[in-house]
């Protein structure tokens, strides 16, 4: 008897909660942008199948126009398509749009606290501190440019090592980059064969295939309740926590070893940031924030600069013409003997076009990154109410047929006036655009250029299989576009 009463409370609570949300979703229907029918509880995850995102959300575009809502669950999401909706939204009214949108996962781990995933005054503090340290420590300037080089030659002796043989470029790739941001967070790179740093770069890549995966947009949907269970996002949290375990031992490391009068990383200048404000009770200068904020350099660091060169070394196998005229540009610019230097970019525009083009096809972040609104904000007609998660997809963006012409095509040229310089896009948006656009552009774009451009003026990339045969669509495509596995053969040039 009590348990027929249990179920009969239950069901009448179940059927409360579902009429109240109706009720709420009628109402938000009538000021936000159009979009499918939700179902209760799971919303339109009928609609936006979790395997094929992109291609759901292309299609429901096509139907309901270049803004629309849909539900993730309970939760109402506007979605933004195309340059000129992306661009009203990010660049024309950018601080409206200017808070970050839940991210789950990296809730659960770091509370809120960081760069990528904070908002008001203490995004505004984390980020202008991390841009200020980023150039001080020669983002754009010598130093940084010092630090690639020498990483580049470690990779060259890399690739030399497989003495023309098949391999898989993905992990000397990943250790490149990422000890380029190792050197900046930590102060030190790491032994391409460290088991703690493989490790590392490994629960990256974890992470990250379950950002993409189902299972991944289960988590985003209902993670408040799958968080208190097991599953394959339970292993996902322990890998981010994992990461932000050896930030906390190195920020213990530089505790240790900080010498105030000259800092030598990131984390040190944090660190003496914390001590400046000590006194001040409402200071964002802590270890939460440190943490969070040297993680998150570190993740974006090392997989997006990583991903992006993978892609491109895939893309230059497949057209060798191009990478023939990228090598003659080489051979005219810098020569065989000098290393590349990031001031010989301006003279190579052919190779800083395929370069641009590289990061529009590849599109490595469809989605980008998601936004909220800071306060009720009329957008088209619309009213998208304060703190309403809104996705700009960079995807729709950098493949927008209005802004490039068969966007779906690899071609440089697209980027070239008829005079052969360089021909920017305000459509390009690798990065995304406005107050959240990616605080590490600048040392994304120096890596791109000159780890390519090392490995190019030493090596003729070849494919192992016939060219008609390398797939350029991407193994995973929803949050994150990455290539498929393959191996190469890499020829010493002459």
């Amino acid at each position: 008897m009590f348990t027929s009463i249990y179920t009969l409370l239950i069901l009448a609570l179940l059927t409360l909660l579902t009429i109240m949300w109706w009720k709420k979703a009628l109402k938000d229907r009538t000021i936000l942008p159009p979009g499918p029918t939700p179902i209760p509880i799971i919303g339109n995850l009928l609609q936006v199948k979790p395997k094929s995102f992109l291609k759901s959300i292309e299609k429901l575009s096509k139907k309901h126009g270049s803004v629309f809502t849909v539900y993730i669950g309970a939760r109402p999401i506007v979605i933004l398509c195309g340059y000129r909706a992306v661009k009203e939204a990010l660049i024309d009214q950018a601080e409206c749009f200017s808070y970050r949108g839940r991210m789950p996962l990296a809730e659960h781990i770091l509370k809120g606290f960081g760069i990528t995933g904070s908002n008001g005054e203490r995004w505004k503090q984390m980020r202008r501190f991390a841009l200020t340290t980023l150039r001080n420590f020669g983002m754009g300037k010598r130093t940084i440019e010092k630090r690639i080089q020498e990483e580049a030659l470690f990779l060259v002796e890399e690739f030399e090592q497989t003495q023309g043989m098949p391999f898989d470029p993905t992990f000397y790739l990943s250790c490149a980059v990422s000890n380029i941001i190792c050197s900046i967070v930590f102060g030190q790179r790491f032994d391409y064969k460290d088991k703690n740093f493989l490790f590392l770069l490994e629960c990256i890549n974890k992470v990250l295939r379950f950002m993409n995966s189902t299972w991944g947009m289960i988590f985003f949907t209902f993670d408040k309740l799958l968080c208190h269970f097991p599953g394959p996002h339970q292993k996902a949290m322990k890998d981010l926590s994992d990461l932000k375990n050896f930030v906390q031992k190195r920020v213990i490391e530089g505790q240790e070893n900080l010498d105030v009068y000259a800092p030598q990383n990131f984390i040190e200048c944090f660190l003496i940031k914390m001590q400046e404000g000590k006194q001040n009770p409402h200071t964002e200068f802590h270890l939460d924030n440190l943490v969070g904020s040297a993680l998150n350099l570190f993740f974006a660091g090392t997989e997006t600069v990583s991903t992006t060169l993978r892609y491109g070394i895939l893309i230059l196998t497949k057209y060798p013409d191009i990478q023939e005229k990228i090598q003659a540009e080489i051979d005219q610019v810098i020569g065989h003997q000098e290393c590349p230097k990031i001031e010989d970019r301006v003279k190579m525009t052919y190779t800083d076009a395929v370069i641009h083009e590289i990061q529009r096809f590849c599109d490595i972040v469809p989605t980008g990154l998601p936004h909220s609104t800071t306060h009720d904000i009329a957008f088209r007609g619309y009213t998208i109410p304060k703190g309403m998660d809104v996705f700009p997809l960079l995807t729709t963006v950098l493949k927008d047929a209005n802004e490039f012409k068969d966007p779906k095509e690899f071609c440089p040229e697209r980027f070239l006036d008829e005079n052969g310089s360089l021909n920017k896009s305000q459509a390009f948006m690798p990065f995304s655009a406005g107050k959240r656009m990616c605080p590490g552009e600048g040392l994304a774009r120096m890596e791109i250029f000159l780890f390519l451009t090392s490995l190019l003026q030493k090596f003729t990339l070849k494919s192992i299989v016939p060219l008609k045969d390398i797939d350029l669509t991407p193994d995973i495509s929803s949050a994150g576009h990455l290539p498929r596995k393959y191996k190469l053969c890499v020829v010493p040039r002459k």
